[in-house]
């Protein structure tokens, strides 16, 4: 996928840059410090996961080249980093982000049947969100968990060996 037709979701109404307060900075500052002070970029991805989780679930660009400009690297790499990974959002989403895992040990274990029953049932396709705004249905690469496929992670909590039944249940059970 291009990064030209990926949608950054600018939205200078929600620009919150301010959002680096003392304690992001703290943060970004623990996970640069696992890191030798030369390599601290190796810091992205915890970088753009704390400031997603302090921006309601999701990345704008102001935040991402606030990330960039804070690792002295490139915005464009940070774009790469936040584009490529399943776990970062670049729109608002639902109040609940279910991920359902493609990959080959899921896949042969029933994932595909999970998905169909999403798509069926709650009326969504991956990337889409309900009407409600209850949930955001997201298909991702690999949730690293092939032993217990299929795997759902379900906000940040993993859910193995699912069935479509158990996954209702899980659904019925995030409010």
């Amino acid at each position: 996928m291009s990064l030209r037709n990926v949608p950054l979701a600018v939205d200078h109404d929600q620009d919150k840059s301010t959002l680096f307060t003392p304690d992001i900075r703290a943060q970004i500052d623990a996970s640069i410090a696992m890191y030798p002070p030369e390599w601290k970029q190796s810091a992205v991805m915890p970088a753009l996961t704390i400031v997603q989780d302090a921006n309601g679930g999701w990345l704008t660009q102001a935040l991402m080249d606030d990330v960039a400009a804070y690792l002295d690297m490139p915005p464009l790499a940070v774009y790469e980093a936040a584009t490529f990974y399943g776990m970062y959002d670049l729109e608002p989403h639902g109040r609940h982000k279910v991920c359902v895992c493609n990959s080959i040990s899921c896949l042969l274990q029933g994932s595909e049947d999970i998905i169909e029953h999403v798509e069926r049932r709650y009326g969504v396709k991956p990337g889409e969100t309900t009407e409600d705004g209850r949930f955001t249905f997201k298909e991702v690469e690999c949730l690293g968990a092939c032993r217990h496929a299929p795997v759902v992670l379900a906000d940040k909590a993993y859910h193995e060996n699912l069935s479509p039944d158990a996954l209702d249940k899980l659904i019925d059970d995030l409010e």
